[in-house]
């Protein structure tokens, strides 16, 4: 971890408004598809409309004689050029011990197609509606064959095969714990308890869906992509070395502002791929856009996690023992994370903020035919915390405990701190109990009983819902790079490898860098997403402020001590003797003084620079306590979140104001996944909820107004700002919490489990049934 003198301040605790606001909120972004259309051709994917099929013949020479048609690619002319696939982490072992197997991802399908969407064929013309018309005049014979979309059933004998390779469809397996000790303490628990749980397949949905544009430069041969990513650097090196087979340096990625990410767009993807192949191709500029349904069939997709899981407990409610057998979906092919979400990032936090040692876990990442599963927000943490909160629920009502007491028996108390959890991971800071109480004191715990009576009265049942949640933050990358510039035009300027998506990374940097040089903010430019202007890892698993952030303070002090070495030449004196302060270099107890801008000029560049470093010592663990009340119309079955709560501990917030609006934003997402939203395809691999006419979002009147209160009682102790990652908070407490809300409120017909999202007709059939039953 870096340590940086005491004196520096970064800015901490001003709720600064977004700087980024009045530009996007005018209609001034910069958004891919703003870029004037220079000439350029346009690009349409054919995708297959069966999830599973063997290509017999691809007939393109109706499409070619199409209006405007310059030219079709399949996937055959990929290969006859060499053109590469995209790559996955093979880092895992099958359940026989053998390496991981998966089919290779190409940016058109080549032979077979494994899940409905997948590219097939590319149209290039000269108008975005001639290439759509010259893809609907492509001829392809298809043999269709088996498929298999639930990833239970996947791995049942018999079933369908996504890659013969791995005949059983799984692509790996991870275990956790001590199965013999587990099943020693279940048998002589006083109580145990088990639930099968789904976390369903969502679909991201950003604002703004993915694009891409490339060009070459004329000038110096090289190639321009410019397209939505969360992490430049890596998408720049595996279009290059991976797809391309190029030197990286012939590659520049340029990124504007991104409408959303949420980490669906961390990833490399075929349409990026093919579109920058095309451009080298045909040395002209290449544009492809998708719609709202390429996002849905043809952009990753998040959760898909199915789980069995069961506590054995003594009289008192301690958790004597924890298990949990998993199936985690990768959909057809492995994206980047695909098997890492399922079978390493959910048991990270398995265990949640609570003492429970003696665990067994057991995981398998698992092939279907299906769109591929990625990072969305949260990226395997949501899954986890959801399978521990709503045990921790069934529990309480089973022994007759109340929510918060068999919480707090299982709770890592302070003393026990750092807490090294099951799965190896180090907790260094949290005061879990203080949460809770503090999160119970501001929902008016104790006034619940009233707001149901009168629910009651207006034939509305009412329940409240609790969780604990913990966070792993970082993208297991702890360091990252910036360059900070002060130039003789009186600007300070930072060229920051981490990628704002609506996080406010240009309000936070500002405010930063302002408060430790004493530069006004309107001085101040953050410049992001050009690979030729700095490499950092990115932004991915709420790591940019505080580990791009840290890189960012290490960066400041470096200028004002490089400031100050080379004012003590020009001043003739000791480095000691120089004090900074405000933009100006003075020597301690006389006049004499130089500006940082006057340096600047003075240097060959007319910029005074430092290529800085910032490093942590490791993940940073957000955590915090949310509390909701929610309300069901028994004649429809609808659910409506009427109050919720949080107390969420970030460490030190550097923006109070954006953090509160990251987990507003996180936690309406949660809401949906609780009670809207879920990716549905029939039996044959077809989409069923492939648009908003089908896939249901929260609106705006369906997220009531949320009360988050910031607690910076246990600051991270990982990184020198104090500060814990606050990006996905809202998305790993929010759906365990409406979801404990909804069953606590059905409880009284002795309804204790329904599967998310928890819909209208879902829980009406339930209370039917109930009733029936009664």
């Amino acid at each position: 971890m870096n340590i940086l003198p005491g004196n520096l301040r970064f800015g901490a605790g001003q709720p600064v408004k977004r700087l980024e606001d009045q530009r996007l909120l005018t209609g001034k972004g910069q958004f891919i598809d703003d870029k004037p259309e220079d000439g350029a051709l346009w690009l349409h994917l054919l995708r297959s409309p069966h999830a599973h099929a063997k290509i017999v013949s691809i007939d393109t020479s109706a499409a070619a004689s199409m209006p405007g048609v310059t030219a079709i690619y399949t996937g055959t002319d990929l290969i006859k050029d060499d053109v590469g696939t995209i790559p996955t982490l093979s880092i895992f072992k099958r359940p026989d011990g053998k390496p991981m197997t998966v089919p290779p991802r190409r940016l058109l399908a080549h032979e077979v197609v494994r899940y409905t969407g997948e590219a097939v064929a590319a149209v290039v013309a000269s108008s975005r509606a001639e290439a759509q018309s010259g893809a609907e005049a492509i001829v392809i014979e298809y043999d269709v064959q088996p498929a298999v979309v639930d990833p239970v059933a996947a791995v049942k004998p018999g079933a369908p095969v996504v890659w013969p390779d791995a005949p059983d469809n799984i692509v790996g397996a991870m275990s956790y714990g001590d199965a013999a000790k587990v099943d020693e303490a279940f048998a002589k628990a006083a109580h145990t308890v088990e639930l099968d749980l789904v976390s369903q397949r969502l679909v991201p949905s950003a604002m703004e869906p993915r694009s891409t544009i490339a060009e070459i430069d004329q000038k110096t041969g090289r190639l321009l992509l410019h397209v939505q990513s969360q992490t430049p650097a890596s998408t720049r090196d595996v279009l290059a070395e991976a797809v391309l087979k190029r030197p990286k340096d012939s590659v520049r990625v340029l990124v504007g502002d991104i409408g959303g990410g949420f980490g669906q767009k961390t990833n490399l993807y075929p349409e990026d791929g093919i579109v920058a192949y095309v451009a080298t191709k045909l040395n002209r500029k290449i544009r492809w856009r998708g719609d709202r349904t390429d996002e849905f069939v043809g952009g990753t997709h998040g959760r898909d996690l199915t789980s069995t899981a069961s506590f054995a407990l003594d009289e008192k409610g301690k958790v004597l023992a924890y298990r949990v057998t998993s199936i985690g979906c990768t959909g057809a092919y492995s994206s980047g994370a695909a098997n890492i979400i399922p079978l390493v990032l959910g048991p990270f936090v398995q265990t949640g903020v609570y003492d429970l040692p003696l665990v067994h876990f057991e995981v398998k990442s698992v092939m279907t035919h299906t769109a591929p599963v990625g990072a969305y927000r949260g990226a395997g943490r949501p899954e986890a915390v959801f399978i521990v909160e709503r045990l921790f629920d069934a529990a309480a009502r089973k022994i007759g405990m109340d929510p918060r007491a068999i919480r707090k028996a299982n709770y890592i108390k302070p003393a026990q701190l750092p807490y090294t959890n099951a799965a190896g991971q180090v907790y260094d800071s949290g005061a879990f109990a203080h949460m809770l109480d503090r999160a119970v004191k501001l929902a008016d715990w104790d006034g619940f009983a009233a707001r149901k009576k009168a629910a009651k009265k207006k034939g509305l049942l009412y329940g409240r819902g609790l969780t604990s949640y913990i966070e792993w933050t970082g993208g297991r990358a702890h360091t990252e790079k910036v360059s900070l510039h002060a130039t003789s035009q009186g600007r300070v300027v930072l060229h920051s490898g981490t990628m704002a998506m609506g996080q406010g990374l240009q309000t936070t940097y500002t405010q930063m860098i302002s408060d430790t040089l004493g530069i006004p903010m309107d001085k101040i430019d953050v410049i992001q997403g050009d690979t030729d202007l700095a490499m950092g890892f990115g932004s991915v698993g709420s790591r940019s402020l505080f580990v791009g952030g840290t890189a960012v303070a290490v960066s400041s002090n470096d200028l004002i001590q490089k400031a100050r070495e080379k004012a003590a030449n020009m001043l003739e004196t000791s480095v000691e003797d120089i004090e900074y302060q405000g933009g100006m270099l003075t020597v301690v107890g006389t006049d004499r003084r130089i500006s940082l801008f006057d340096i600047a000029e003075k240097e060959s560049s007319a910029k005074l620079s430092v290529d800085s470093e910032g490093e942590v010592d490791g993940p940073s663990w957000p955590n915090g306590t949310h509390i909701c009340e929610v309300e069901i119309d028994p004649d429809t079955g609808v659910s409506k979140v009427v109050r919720y709560t949080t107390v969420d501990d970030v460490g030190v917030a550097v923006n109070p104001m954006l953090v509160t609006g990251q987990i507003h934003g996180g936690v309406a997402q949660g809401i949906g996944q609780a009670l809207y939203e879920g990716v549905s395809y029939d039996a044959d691999g077809q989409l069923l909820t492939a648009s908003y006419q089908d896939y249901c979002i929260p609106r705006a009147d369906d997220v009531p107004p949320i009360v988050v209160t910031l607690d910076d009682s246990a600051p991270c102790r990982t990184n020198p700002l104090g500060a814990k990652g606050c990006g996905e908070s809202g998305a790993i407490g929010g759906p365990p919490c409406v979801t404990n809300g909804v069953m606590d409120a059905l409880a009284e017909l002795g309804i204790t489990q329904l599967n998310t999202p928890l819909t209208p007709q879902k829980i009406w059939k339930a209370i039917k049934d109930a009733k029936v039953g009664g």
